[in-house]
């Protein structure tokens, strides 16, 4: 295995996956946009090795193909799957024991080791010496997009309760001053629970960024590990080998093996810093907002350092390959934490944590017909109280039994199960007041919204219409051009939200101009887009335009809707407001003067040419 970024960056090239470029390339937008398009084309990983007004070379698109996730840890891949396997049944070992006979040395591999020194303290350097990549027009700086953000429990010191995530760290731009970075950390994440720690001890919590380095440990940064359990273990069996770490009396350790590391600590007596606005996984800017300040003490950085970077924005993107090998890894566990669930799926086109697919059971009450949700409600409920699953902002979940051949992999045919089964007077299940993705503002506020579970189960209630010649819109009401993108799913631009604008008056006019007995609601779910073109050219935009616009509480509507027993449902079509309101972030554009600068690197002779 690859002992440093350099070592994978030579094993790359020497397998045609890598491509190195000289012509100089500038960190600010151009970088960024390079690396999109590069994603975009299934092309290889690049090292720039002339970045405008730094001495480092930066590395994109690393982990830009799954065959490439493959590639990079192709040693490892067998050793984590006998440790997953063990996870979910650990009877197996006493069944074929010469499978897993090396299981217990892939174990050991899970425990760091101390060192005195390493390769990442060769040399020193500043915050502003690093490359300032800066992805988004409007983005409020540069910031690290593949950190690796080492803290230890200040409770109980040491490896085995460390936490090693992927954190927004801002280096520049903003209020910050020369020594000082920006460290935005979401829900629902490990380093929440060490810094609440540091704070009710009144001390300052120590923190370590790791940029760079072999794979492993980037990957295992992303990695949903259970609480309580250290990345660092994941970091080794991935690795092929124990995580070296340059042990440091009273201080954090600090990985051997990185190319950098920003060493710092978060002082509580420091007041927090407006952090922002940045490109996020929804595919709009995550707005300016109070964060904890990093102290930044030293940056070090070994001899042949490399500086590797992503770029965040609407999905898909490099990230969406972290996603899909994650599910490879580890996605036969998810029945062993919620007993019943069979399969999820979260969706990328959708950014992710506003939509969640789940394959689940029903098996409590096997003797009644016709079937309808009962342990599927207990599995919803699960899901949306288990670690990052609980970010969800829209769950659907349907039961194996009515369809063996169902998978949440294939979006099209799971809404259609749904929508063939769905009653809407009893299968909507609100969560109101409650806590969502940090970086979606259909809430209205950071943090702030609601959720949707979705649940069905039992025979076909309906034929799905495949075409809207029926459907008639009532004149001058700013509701027009209907179209059908999958069976049952009408959607219909409806009026712009502007100003002061009330956007459900607009919508609960419609829904009244409707009864269950119009042809319009043979269409089980409505959607009210801003551009039924755009929403309906692909599937990937009609599912980012339908989750990313509307919060479930708010925007929610239903054809002759009811409350009942504080149960809301309704007899018609659900329809979905997902207009854009003045509340929402702002939608990614790029520069277009940077991108004719890359239209120019792209054309026959310049350096990308046949690669973007």
């Amino acid at each position: 295995m690859d002992r440093s970024l350099r070592q994978c960056v030579d094993d790359l090239q020497a397998t045609g996956q890598l491509v190195q470029v000289d012509a100089r390339i500038d960190a600010n937008l151009e970088a960024a946009e390079i690396q999109r398009r590069l994603f975009r084309a299934g092309g290889p990983a690049v090292l720039f090795r002339r970045v405008v007004g730094c001495q480092f070379p930066m590395l994109c698109n690393l982990f830009g193909t799954m065959d490439r996730m493959r590639f990079l840890f192709r040693h490892a891949l067998r050793r984590l799957e006998r440790l997953v396997a063990l996870q979910i049944d650990p009877a197996d070992l006493m069944r074929r024991p010469r499978l897993y006979w090396k299981t217990p040395w892939a174990a050991l591999l899970t425990r760091p080791r101390k060192v005195r020194t390493g390769p990442v303290l060769a040399h020193e350097t500043t915050l502003n010496r690093l490359p300032q990549l800066k992805s988004w027009p409007d983005d409020g700086g540069a910031y690290v997009t593949l950190p690796q953000v080492y803290t230890e429990d200040p409770d109980r010191p040491g490896f085995a309760r460390s936490n090693l995530g992927m954190y927004r760290v801002q280096i520049s731009g903003g209020r910050y001053e020369p020594n000082q970075a920006g460290l935005h950390y979401q829900l629902h994440r490990g380093i929440a629970a060490h810094h609440a720690a540091a704070l009710r001890r009144g001390e300052s919590l120590p923190v370590n960024v790791f940029v760079g380095g072999p794979p492993a440990m980037t990957f295992a940064a992303v990695m949903p590990m259970p609480e309580g359990m250290s990345e660092l273990m994941l970091a080794g069996v991935l690795g092929g080998h124990r995580v070296p770490m340059i042990g440091r009396d009273g201080r954090l350790p600090i990985w051997a093996e990185a190319d950098f590391c920003i060493v710092g600590r978060i002082d509580p007596q420091k007041p927090l810093k407006p952090e922002g606005p940045f490109g996020d996984h929804l595919g709009y800017y995550s707005l300016q907002h109070d964060f904890p300040v990093l102290q930044v003490e030293r940056v070090y950085h070994r001899a042949d350092a490399i500086w590797p970077f992503t770029v965040v924005g609407r999905p898909p993107q490099e990230d969406t390959m972290f996603g899909r090998f994650i599910h490879e890894l580890v996605g036969p566990v998810i029945s062993k934490h919620v007993p019943g669930v069979r399969e999820v799926h979260a969706v990328d086109a959708a950014g992710v944590h506003p939509l969640l697919l789940a394959v689940g059971s029903e098996r409590y009450v096997p003797y009644e017909s016709p079937r309808c949700p009962r342990e599927l409600l207990t599995e919803a409920n699960a899901l949306l109280g288990h670690g990052q699953m609980s970010l969800a902002k829209y769950l659907w979940i349907a039961a194996h039994e009515d369809d063996p051949t169902l998978s949440a992999q294939d979006v099209p045919g799971f809404l259609r199960h749904v929508l063939e089964r769905v009653d809407w007077r009893r299968d909507l299940h609100f969560q109101t007041c409650t806590t969502i993705d940090t970086l979606d503002y259909t809430g209205g506020r950071l943090n702030e919204g609601s959720k949707l579970a979705i649940a069905a189960a039992g025979p076909r209630m309906r034929t799905l219409p495949t075409a809207c010649d029926r459907v008639a819109l009532p004149e001058a009401s700013g509701f027009r051009r209907p179209k059908v993108l999958l069976p049952g799913v009408l959607v219909i631009e409806g009026p712009t939200v502007v100003g002061s604008t009330v956007p459900a008056e607009a919508i609960s006019q419609f829904c009244s101009r409707y009864n269950r007995h119009d042809a319009l609601c043979e269409f089980p779910l409505i959607v009210v887009v801003d551009d039924s073109d755009f929403s309906t050219k692909t599937l990937e935009n009609f599912l980012w335009t339908t989750f990313t616009r509307s919060n479930p509480a708010s925007d929610v509507f239903g054809i002759e809707a009811f409350c009942e027993d504080k149960h809301w449902g309704c007899f018609g079509s659900l329809v979905i407001d997902a207009r854009r309101k003045p509340h929402h972030a702002p939608p990614l554009v790029e520069d277009p003067a940077v991108t004719r600068r890359v239209d120019a690197l792209a054309a026959p002779g310049g350096p990308l040419h046949g690669m973007i």
